[in-house]
């Protein structure tokens, strides 16, 4: 729903399809065209404080209710923070068993956002009603077989999640040094089955891409337009070859130009990022802290990154799987080479990354290892300190905590993905605005475009609320029975 006051100030309120709560004010100026626009997150969670005096251990099962689209996420870099808590290292099964069931994550959940989330705006249409911009337009515009292959992929999903991870959603299942059970032949067998079968849904699914999008002039134009462009740095994490991984590897950060800028180990990462604090956000904003914040601008002399699908793909050096690497090559050459910075660009880098997982989830799952009953090893040290880092589907998740010496948690620090976003997804939601909207022409299928530029990043806000400013900002609008406002009141909103 939008609203306009004095003809000065627009509202998207609330914005749609994310995961969590959010508004967009756009200002404009006497001319009707955009001065500023800002992304307001109206809510705080808090973990990383009600974390503090509980057992580190109960941390995989505590940090994954922060999210019910990504538990896994945040349950599986739980566990890595405890291995390294522990400084205990898990035998070769329980790391690819942790991959495997990651991978069967990563899949699922790009299948969730493609269809339900980002893909309306193109199968759909981004100036299409919004009562049809949603799964249930997609599926009245592709068709019900296609809907049902959706809803088979998600379905097998969460059935291999649960039946290795104990449950459906919100998994108990991580362990310091391992995991707390195995899987035996028949599970495997079932395993490999489903992801053959995942494998083809994400080449189907790249297919769509190909003849609703690409086929399309207008949206080719649309996505490689400079409304939806931003020079910034990116941020993925690599295997030894340079290739993406989601589980586990190093850090690397590549420049606007696409030269490397650094690339260090998980436990490392305060030496190169930096969290800055605003007073009208709960969000913090990430940057990269040998560069500097220079605020809320491109280029190779601001901090500001970004860490999405597209990022991950522009840092690292290729894939890791045969048929993923082919798209990865496709991806380049059509967009232009590399780096790619068109944020739009965004939903077909996640398709790249969708089938790259379903490749990596049968690879681990045909593993000779993979049914190997060493699947912990027992923790022997005093815990002290640990950080647990994976690629979540949004962008790259950090769990730092550290204890006393009873394991007892002393001070927690999540930066997770849409947090290492926040500044680039104001920047383009201000940038969107202004390319869209002029001499105050304003409708409904505009004000969905601006939300696009959120979109494409796939935000979690209900993850990424960390910081109180200092003062509790609150408006409070009282209504007529018409619905009308009659009066604000407000404290600490600038």
């Amino acid at each position: 729903m939008s609203t306009a006051t004095a003809k000065k100030r627009i509202s998207i309120d609330p914005i749609t399809r994310l995961e969590g709560h959010g508004k967009i004010d756009i200002f404009l100026n006497d001319e009707g065209d955009v001065a500023n626009a800002y992304l307001q997150i109206p809510e705080l969670r808090g973990f990383e404080q009600f974390c503090v005096g509980r057992p580190a251990e109960d941390m995989p099962n505590l940090t994954n209710r922060i999210c019910g689209v990504c538990p896994e996420a945040h349950h599986m870099a739980a566990t890595k923070a405890l291995d390294a808590l522990w400084n205990v290292d898990p035998p070769p099964a329980a790391k690819k068993l942790r991959e495997l069931f990651y991978s069967i994550f990563f899949a699922t959940d790009h299948t969730t956002h493609f269809y339900a989330l980002g893909g309306p705006d193109f199968v759909v249409g981004p100036e299409a009603p919004p009562a049809e911009r949603n799964i249930l337009g997609v599926v009245a515009k592709v068709g019900l077989e296609i809907g049902g292959k959706v809803i088979n992929m998600r379905r097998n999903g969460h059935h291999l999640i649960k039946m290795i991870g104990g449950r459906p959603v919100h998994p108990n299942w991580g362990l310091p040094g391992g995991v707390s059970r195995g899987i035996h032949e028949e599970q495997r067998q079932e395993i490999e089955k489903l992801g053959r079968e995942a494998i083809e849904f994400a080449k189907f699914s790249l297919g769509i891409f190909e003849d609703v999008v690409l086929k399309n002039s207008d949206y080719v134009d649309l996505i490689t337009g400079d409304t939806y462009t931003h020079q910034t740095y990116n941020i993925g994490t690599v295997d030894a070859n340079n290739c993406v991984n989601f589980y586990d590897g190093k850090i690397r950060i590549t420049g606007p130009d696409g030269s490397e800028h650094a690339k260090y180990d998980a436990k490392d990462y305060r030496e190169y990022i930096a969290e800055r604090v605003e007073p009208w956000s709960y969000l913090k904003f990430p940057y990269l802290k040998k560069v500097g914040w220079k605020g809320f601008v491109d280029g190779v002399e601001s901090g500001v990154y970004k860490a999405t699908p597209l990022s991950r793909l522009n840092a690292a050096g290729g894939m890791a799987t045969p048929l993923a690497q082919a798209e990865y090559e496709r991806f380049y050459e059509t967009l232009g080479g590399k780096p790619v910075h068109h944020t739009l660009a965004t939903h077909w880098a996640r398709l790249i990354e969708l089938l790259f997982a379903t490749e990596r989830w049968v690879e681990l799952a045909t593993d000779p290892e993979i049914t190997s009953k060493e699947y912990r090893a027992i923790p022997a040290e005093t815990p002290t300190e640990g950080v647990g880092c994976v690629e979540a589907p949004r962008g790259n998740l950090t769990h730092h905590y550290k204890t006393d010496e009873r394991g007892i948690l002393t001070a927690v620090n999540l930066i997770v993905g849409t947090t290492n976003n926040n500044a680039p997804i104001c920047m383009s939601v201000k940038k969107a605005a202004q390319g869209l909207i002029r001499k105050g022409e304003v409708r409904e299928g505009l004000l969905n475009m601006v939300e696009m530029a959120f979109r494409a990043y796939d935000p979690c806000f209900g993850c990424a609320t960390h910081s109180l400013p200092g003062q509790m900002p609150l408006v409070v609008n009282v209504r007529d029975p018409r619905g009308e406002v009659v009066r604000t009141l407000s404290q600490y909103v600038g």
